[in-house]
């Protein structure tokens, strides 16, 4: 097979705050396979801890291992995971590969990917993410979200200056702007081991669903603390990439949030979700800042999970792709062979 790689910078309809900073723009990696005359696409958008995964270190590592993948067909899947692990290519750059065999494989297929694994088109509802702000302004984004999307969930994002009580504050404008919507919250890791177990005893007094990554990935030693103290069920986003993680830190926690960026694709997403099922913990899929293009690879197996946070490519001001749909407050493939999405 052969692979080009193009990397672009999209634009944010609205800029998104979150604990570790703000951005008003995403640069990603698009990915083209070619073999036996059709084209498989995969998109890599990048991690913004564990010292990052940008798309420029994406497109190098991709190629450098170019060679080593022309000899193989986007079809043997493992055998092309295996090589881009032993090469110690990122795992955004890893999914761009993934889901684009799976593209490639489902369209040689003729059926779209959804129905290669088995799997029902239809999913949870998607939420919707409301940022950091000021609590006006929260109030304002979930008001917005709420006309423009009838039947989201709302996830708030939470560990923004002035600590807690002005986290408490946020929660209660995005509340009192939601209309009786769901509210999950996800402080990325900002609050410490003492603010976190009182964030979740008052979230939980306050109607909140889950409480994701409320302490940093860097200190899973407070986990087995929290999670015999928590009030409110504790998702692991940033301490969980693969399934050994799930293994290694499930013990101390309600479910698991699986992002394809993370997991270094669709076949690991798959394995992680198996993982957690074994262990009698809830599942959820998210996204980093993803065009329709892996929007659509996470929504062709999102019926697998409890819950599902697939927005990102709402807030791109010019999506380059198209086919991605949202039906009934759910995001869903088209159907359509691969993917089902067109890349400009």
């Amino acid at each position: 097979m052969t692979l080009a790689a193009t990397v672009v910078e999209l634009l944010r309809r609205r800029p998104l705050r979150i604990s570790r900073g703000a951005s008003d723009r995403t640069t990603n990696l698009f990915v083209r396979l070619e073999a036996d005359g059709i084209v498989g696409i995969g998109e890599m958008a990048p991690i913004g801890y564990n010292g990052g995964q940008t798309a420029e270190q994406a497109s190098q590592a991709l190629a450098g291992v170019a060679h080593d993948l022309a000899r193989l067909s986007p079809g043997d899947l493992r055998l092309v995971e295996t090589a881009l692990l032993e090469s110690g290519v990122p795992s955004a750059a890893r999914a761009a590969v993934n889901m684009a065999c799976w593209d490639w494989l489902a369209k040689k297929a003729n059926l779209p990917l959804h129905r290669i694994l088995g799997l029902p088109r239809s999913s949870p509802r998607t939420s919707l993410t409301v940022g950091i702000d000021s609590p006006e302004q929260v109030a304002r984004r979930t008001e917005e979200i709420v006309r423009e999307f009838p039947l989201a969930p709302i996830k708030l994002k939470l560990g923004g200056d002035g600590g807690i009580e002005a986290d408490k504050t946020r929660f209660l404008a995005a509340q009192g702007a939601a209309e009786g919507r769901a509210i999950r919250v996800d402080a990325n890791g900002a609050w410490s081991l003492d603010d976190a177990i009182a964030m979740s005893a008052w979230l939980s007094d306050n109607g909140c669903e889950y409480l994701e990554q409320p302490v940093s990935h860097e200190r899973e030693d407070w986990l087995p603390d929290l999670f015999s103290r928590r009030s409110c069920p504790i998702f692991l986003d940033e301490c969980v990439h693969c399934a050994a993680d799930v293994i290694r830190a499930g013990a101390y926690c309600d479910g698991v949030n699986v992002k394809l960026m993370k997991s270094g694709g669709i076949s690991e997403a798959l394995r992680i979700v198996a993982t957690a099922r074994a262990m009698g913990k809830q599942t959820m899929i998210g996204c980093m800042s993803e065009t329709g293009v892996a929007i659509s690879a996470g929504a062709a197996i999102a019926s697998l999970f409890d819950y599902v946070d697939l927005d990102s490519h709402f807030n791109i001001a010019a999506d380059p792709s198209t086919g991605i749909t949202y039906e009934d407050g759910r995001v869903l493939p088209r159907l359509a062979p691969g993917l089902g999405v067109t890349l400009a």
